[in-house]
């Protein structure tokens, strides 16, 4: 794997470190500006929502750069909104912070798979991804709890300011590692606009959408479900998320290696078996030891689905695969917000902290549901190009310059 991965990767840590650490300094937060804690719960949404748009302006933007000055220009991004955060004299500064450093997210994941994915061999393609992917894998077994501890020591400010240091040692990375690649010829949006007409690239990222919600509908409430079901003290739910972490480590690096072999069969394994262990979680949070195993498999199911569904937008994407792998990551995020949405409709409605696991095994069955249609799809319809055999893409990804 070419060094410059490595570069890609810590840029994925810093942005997974921001994404998730704030969720463990909500308090602090809440309690600097005076805010409740429903309100400072603004500064996920707003993060989450800020991906959704930011992942599709900016990369159409992009198209007009370089992808390795892009790449630049994104962390140069987030490491401003960092800056912001920690520097934030009130709390609509600190929401617009976060707002700056979630609008290079989606972009950065996106332009950054197609780098990685052009800088191996085809059939290394996903293992390049899954590489990348790895830094935010990382971040929740190290950058998370760390920035967390970090942040409840020494103040939550500080938190943000190590991340936006990591963002620049990204940044720097990159400047030095990544080769050169040239503004892809012939980008333009309504180019890119036709990888969704592609019915494959719609039902990739509903999968994505679908899947990786039914990871979210249960890891959001994990908290009250781990203290008041399964008897765990406040303090032991940060370990069960670095638990819930090294899952999604394990789970990248299954995906990572079988996704160029077995694409289809790996997400039916996957999907399949997250809807299964979601749907027995309501039983297995009345032990401690069964709880704990069903965070470390929901989080390594879940995220095995990564880097396939992100190999499947680019292959299916042939000829403008950018701008739909740069969606495909704020399919994530829409999913995140959507199975946290309805897992607190559940719990709001009475059927307890455990009932968001039910709403996260619907959403992974019916991700399950639309890979089977998906492959149902595709060999009733002759065989497309993929971003391996589409004209004026073959070299593209067999070499380290990008056209």
């Amino acid at each position: 794997m070419p060094l410059a991965l490595i570069a890609l990767a810590v840029g994925a840590f810093g942005i997974g470190t921001t994404e998730f650490v704030i969720m463990g300094l909500l308090p602090e937060i809440a309690a600097d500006y005076g805010v409740t804690i429903p309100t400072a719960g603004l500064l996920v949404t707003g993060y989450a929502l800020g991906v959704v748009i930011g992942a599709p302006v900016l990369t159409v933007l992009g198209n007009k750069v370089s992808r390795k000055r892009m790449l630049m220009v994104l962390m140069g991004l987030f490491v401003l909104g960092n800056v912001v955060s920690a520097l934030a004299p009130s709390f609509g500064v600190m929401l617009a912070g976060r707002v700056v450093a979630s609008l290079a997210h989606g972009s950065f994941f996106g332009i950054g798979s197609v780098v990685a994915a052009g800088l191996v061999a085809p059939d290394k393609k996903a293992g390049a991804i899954a590489t990348m992917f790895t830094g935010l894998t990382i971040a929740n077994i190290v950058g998370v709890p760390l920035g967390t501890f970090i942040g409840q020591a020494v103040g939550w400010r500080t938190t943000f300011a190590v991340v936006a240091a990591l963002g620049v040692v990204g940044l720097l990375g990159i400047a030095r590692l990544v080769p050169a690649m040239p503004r892809p010829e012939g980008a333009r949006l309504r180019g890119e606009l036709t990888a969704f007409r592609n019915p494959q690239v719609l039902l990739a990222m509903a999968m994505t959408v679908l899947g990786f919600g039914g990871v979210f509908a249960a890891i959001t409430y994990i908290a009250p479900m781990m203290t008041e079901v399964t008897g765990y003290s406040e303090g032991a739910v940060t370990w069960l998320l670095v638990l819930f972490g090294v899952g999604m480590f394990l789970g990248n690096l299954l995906g990572g290696r079988y996704a160029d072999r077995a694409l289809m069969p790996l997400l039916y394994a996957t999907l399949g078996g997250l809807a299964v262990v979601l749907a027995l979680f309501p039983v297995l949070a009345h032990d401690k030891i069964l709880a704990a195993v069903a965070i470390l498999l929901v989080g390594a199911l879940g995220f095995a689905t990564v880097p396939p569904l992100q190999k499947r937008v680019l292959d299916q994407a042939h000829g403008a695969p950018t701008l739909a792998s740069a969606v495909n990551i704020g399919a994530f995020n829409l999913g995140n917000a959507l199975a946290a949405w309805l897992g607190g409709l559940v719990i709001a409605a009475g059927f307890g902290y455990t009932s968001p696991n039910w709403v996260g095994a619907v959403l992974a069955a019916a991700a399950l549901g639309l890979a089977f249609w998906s492959a149902a799809l595709e060999r009733r319809t002759p065989a497309a190009p993929t971003a391996d055999t589409a004209d004026g893409d073959a070299a593209a990804v067999r070499t380290p310059v990008l056209h």
